[in-house]
């Protein structure tokens, strides 16, 4: 199983790019959890939330991982729930740091936001998505993971990510 992740700022076309690389291949992708999860709590998150959404995202990871071979793209991962803390909250959980640091993926896939922004009443960052996108180069260069930077329009996104995943 090749596991990669798409993360980037919000609106930055990540779902989008997920799912066009899934249907590129032909292959299973793992939705992002707290999207169903923040649509339906009846009250606002709280830094709690956050590790439920976590151990969500990575069970249905590990889900369709037990029934596929080959390929899996997630729209999400650890290092974004631990950004999203540290960013919220100025801090985050010792669980929530450990999933960031270890859980295994062997591609991360950075979506700029070059893209307009498109509201939804679940996204909190309209205004500080170059910021938000440094902080993620950062992270990831930090932590020392494999990632490509994807740009552009939502067909040179796929092209770059398509590259990327031949490369692996």
């Amino acid at each position: 199983m090749t596991k990669i992740a798409i993360v980037g700022p919000e609106s930055s076309g990540k779902s989008t790019l997920c799912m066009a690389l899934a249907q590129h291949y032909q292959v299973k992708w793992v939705d992002e959890f707290a999207r169903n999860y923040l649509e339906h709590p009846g009250r606002p998150y709280t830094e709690a939330d956050l590790l439920t959404i976590a151990h969500g995202q990575c069970a249905l990871e590990e889900h369709i991982m037990q029934h596929h071979d080959g390929l899996l793209f997630c729209d999400t991962d650890m290092i974004t729930i631990r950004i999203w803390s540290e960013e919220k909250y100025g801090r985050c959980a010792p669980e929530l740091l450990a999933l960031a640091e270890h859980r295994h993926y062997d591609h991360w896939l950075l979506c700029t936001p070059d893209i307009p922004w498109e509201p939804d009443p679940l996204r909190e960052n309209p205004h500080d998505r170059d910021r938000l996108f440094t902080v993620y180069h950062a992270m990831l260069t930090r932590l020392d993971k494999p990632f490509t930077v994807v740009t552009g329009s939502p067909d040179e996104r796929l092209r770059a990510a398509v590259s990327a995943v031949m490369r692996l």
